[in-house]
This record gives structure tokens, C-alpha cells and sequence, in this order.
């Protein structure tokens, strides 16, 4: 085989990626089908002689294996088809052919042909020389349209294996009379033409892509039968009607709207049907939001922007009660000051950012100063060992009893210093302590005197 330029097979290799379909790289993982069967001993007088073999953009048709030949996932066939041959790749095979055939509603009759041979490597060469024109046929083709302004848009060519027809995929919104341009493309390209229009959902399929979820588009990898997608699906999953969010690279609704919607009809049916608004003593409750599948419903008073939240039994008791004429107290108690309030916390983390910026920024308090100790101070001294030394006391001075000497025996810090210490020189030419001249016959025997002790040595 010449075969995949991805999976670095060439023609001396054994056919195919010997992977059983589960290839992931580009036009090799469209449509493909992973043979969960294959590794299992079914006898070979049961094999099913149907074989569905891929073509170019992920399309699929069955084959008959009439010659029985040994094939292989992967493995490049020669094909009947009408008016020629073209050659595909064999994508399964065996007993799962049988359930795709009857998911597909495909009868085994004899409208499916059969299968010529292995494709030898002339054919690839010829098949390969086919394919190389239908770009340039894209481009000229499209330039054709322009001409002639028909409403339609052209997305792919395939040729045939034996270059003797191409068919030509477009897509449009309404019919679109062509025959003028088949006849336009035949003398151009002197080939037979088949037009053959597709819906853009199948376009992108045969285009491929990646979606928003970061994987390849389900109608390039799996899906074959597109079903309709309606808004509901989306009203019903609580998901906001936004275009540009809901469509896909078709420009459609997307097609994984229709996953997930059983689960959550699944999941109404136990859901309260609120046609009106609550009736409480606080006033009406409206609807604003509901969780399907936490049981939660949101009821906001008189439009109010707090939203009390209660679940789905609760919901469907106040309804009973209002169609018996009977109105509760509030969407959680029947009665005024029925117990304990139960406050449900599912808003609290909202609350909590509502009350941090609500309140405005507090203004730090300065720390205090480390300030030197004192060595001459024993008070600060002994607040170094961990108790915080005691603040000084002001001195309130009182003009008329005039100012204390600062020498007196009340401040033991300066009782104990020397006189020949630079503060005591300061503390006697003060003007304001040369006011009141200290007694002498206050100290008797001098013992908080610093003076004395220097004037008995003399």
C-alpha cells in the first residue's frame, strides 16, 4: 500500500495499522470503529462476508467479499461501483458489519457489490494522480460559480479511482437550478459530474475541526445520522439562549445538546411546575433559579435581589397550602417564630464578599518605636527582661509651689549619679532649679546626699 503518510506505512508494510481502526491522526480517525470482536476466536465458516470500507471525507458504504479475501483493517480495496471502480479502505469487518448494517436499516440484498481486489500499487499510483487534481479543480470550479452567480456553496471534490468522474459536495439554502453548470464543468474538466448537495452539518464533518471542548467534532468522528436540535433542549438544561455559545462551526445548533437532554427530563419530572408566584405573609415569591439536579430552587420577595433558596418538598408543600387558602409565614416557616431558624448557607460565601467590600479599609495601627535602653535607668532595664518596663510618670508641675529639684530622692534614677557626670552639670546650671535652694536639714545623715560622701573624703 502507498498508503498513510501519518502512519508511516509504505507498500512492502503488511496493510493497514494493525490497530483495528483506532488511529487518531487526521483523515485517518474519521468515522473509524474501534473492532471490539476482533481479538475474540470466531470461527471463520460464520464470518459475515460483508465489508464496510471508507472513503474520502468519512463516508462509509458496504462491499461484498465474494472472492474471500484475506483482509485487514486498513487495507486499500478495489471496489465496484457504477460506471467504474474507485478504491477505499477497509474499516471493519465481521459480526459488528452485521449490527451497523441493521443500525443503519441497510438490507443485505443484492444491491451491494462486490470487492475486485487488494490494491495493487499501479492502482495507488492511478488513484494518487486522481486525487492530485482536485484542488485545483475546487479553486476553478468556484471561479465558475462566481460567473454564472449561482446561491451555492462549494465544499469538496472527490474524484473517482479511474479518473473518469468527480462529484462535486456543495451546500444551499435554497434549490439551486445547475444544470448549466454541469455542462460548464464537464467541457472544462472532461469528466463525468455528479452533484451531490449536503447540509452543513454534514460539511463540517467532512471538513473536520476541533470544537470547544478541545476535541475533534463528533460528525467527523462518529456521528452519521444528524438529528434535529431545537432551543428547548437548551431551555430545558437551564443554559442561556446565546447564539454565538449554543452553535457550533456549522453554524447550527450543536449536536451534543441532545446528549445529555434525557437526563435532565429524567431528572424534571420530580421538579414543582411554578406557573405563579408563592404566596407568603412576606409577599409574593417569584422563580429565579432552579438546580434539576441538587433539588434547589431560588424565590426572590417582591423582586428583591436576595434570593432565598429552598428545595423542591418545600416548594411543592406551600403550593398545596396555597391552593387550601392557607398562607405561610415565609418560604421556610409556616408559622412567625416556629423554632429555631434554619438558615440555609448556600449564599454565604456571596454574603461574605458582600460584607468585605461593603466595609471600607481599616487603618493600621502604628507599632511602637524600639527604643534604646537606658543603661542609668534600672526601671527600662528590667523591662528588657520580658514584662514591659512601667511608663514615667509626668511631672505636674504646679507655678506656684515652683518645680522640684530633679536631684530629690524621688527620682532614684538621678540619685545614684556621679557629680562629676555631665548630668548633674546640666541639672545645676538650670535657672529654672536655682529657684528654690534645697534644704540641707531635709536629708538627715545624707544617705540619698551624692555630694556628701565626696565632701567627707576631703
Amino acid at each position: 500500500m502507498s498508503g498513510c503518510t501519518n502512519c508511516s506505512t509504505d507498500a512492502n508494510a503488511v496493510g493497514g495499522c494493525q490497530n483495528n481502526g483506532s488511529c487518531g491522526t487526521e483523515d485517518c480517525n474519521k468515522m473509524n470503529t474501534f473492532d471490539w470482536l476482533s481479538h475474540m476466536g470466531i470461527p471463520e465458516v460464520d464470518k459475515f462476508d460483508v465489508v464496510e470500507v471508507k472513503f474520502k471525507g468519512g463516508r462509509k458504504d458496504y462491499f461484498r467479499n465474494t472472492n474471500l479475501l484475506p483482509l485487514t483493517t486498513g487495507d486499500p480495496v478495489v471496489v465496484d461501483v457504477p460506471n467504474g471502480h474507485h478504491i477505499g479502505y477497509v474499516s471493519l469487518q465481521g459480526e459488528l458489519v452485521r449490527l451497523q448494517m441493521q443500525k443503519r436499516k441497510v438490507k443485505n440484498d443484492d444491491t451491494i457489490t462486490g470487492i475486485y481486489r487488494i490494491a495493487t500499487q499501479k492502482d495507488l499510483e492511478k488513484w494518487q494522480e486522481a486525487k492530485n487534481r482536485e484542488i485545483p479543480t475546487i479553486y476553478r470550479s468556484k471561479q465558475i460559480i462566481d460567473e454564472i452567480k449561482l446561491a451555492m456553496k462549494l465544499s469538496d471534490v472527490e474524484y473517482q479511482a479511474d479518473n473518469s468522474k468527480a462529484t462535486f459536495y456543495y451546500s444551499a439554502d435554497d434549490r439551486v437550478d445547475f444544470r448549466e453548470l454541469i455542462k460548464l464543468l464537464a467541457s472544462e474538466f472532461k469528466i463525468r459530474v455528479e452533484m451531490r448537495q449536503i447540509s452543513l452539518r454534514q460539511e463540517a464533518g467532512r471538513l473536520g475541526g476541533i470544537g470547544v471542548c478541545g476535541r475533534e467534532l463528533c460528525c467527523s468522528t462518529w456521528i452519521h445520522d444528524f438529528k434535529s436540535v431545537t432551543t428547548s433542549a437548551a431551555r430545558y438544561q437551564n443554559l442561556s439562549l446565546n447564539p454565538s455559545k449554543l452553535s457550533g462551526q456549522c453554524g447550527r445548533l450543536k449536536c451534543c445538546l441532545n446528549f445529555e437532554l434525557d437526563s435532565y427530563l429524567m431528572a424534571l419530572k420530580d421538579i414543582p411546575k411554578i406557573e405563579k408566584p408563592l404566596l407568603t405573609e412576606a409577599g409574593p415569591a417569584k422563580l429565579q433559579k432552579t438546580d434539576i439536579f441538587r433539588r434547589l430552587m431560588w424565590f426572590s420577595y417582591n423582586d428583591d435581589n436576595n434570593w432565598h433558596s429552598i428545595d423542591c418538598d418545600r416548594v411543592q408543600l406551600i403550593l398545596e397550602q396555597n391552593e387550601k387558602g392557607i398562607t405561610p409565614f415565609s418560604l421556610k416557616q409556616d408559622k412567625a417564630f416556629e423554632g429555631e431558624y434554619d438558615q440555609n448557607k448556600t449564599n454565604e460565601d456571596l454574603e461574605l464578599l458582600d460584607k468585605k467590600f461593603s466595609q471600607g479599609k481599616r487603618k493600621k495601627k502604628r507599632k511602637p518605636k524600639n527604643r534604646k535602653p537606658n543603661p542609668n535607668n534600672p526601671q527600662q532595664s528590667a523591662g528588657e527582661g520580658g514584662a514591659p518596663p512601667n511608663k514615667p510618670r509626668r511631672n505636674n508641675r504646679n507655678p506656684k509651689r515652683g518645680n522640684k529639684n530633679r536631684n530629690s530622692p524621688e527620682n532614684p534614677s538621678q540619685s545614684q549619679e556621679k557629680p562629676g557626670s555631665s548630668d548633674s552639670k546640666v541639672a545645676g546650671n538650670n535657672p529654672r532649679n536655682r529657684r528654690r535652694k534645697p534644704n540641707p536639714n531635709r536629708n538627715k545623715g545624707g544617705q540619698n546626699n551624692p555630694n556628701k560622701g565626696a565632701a567627707d573624703d576631703k
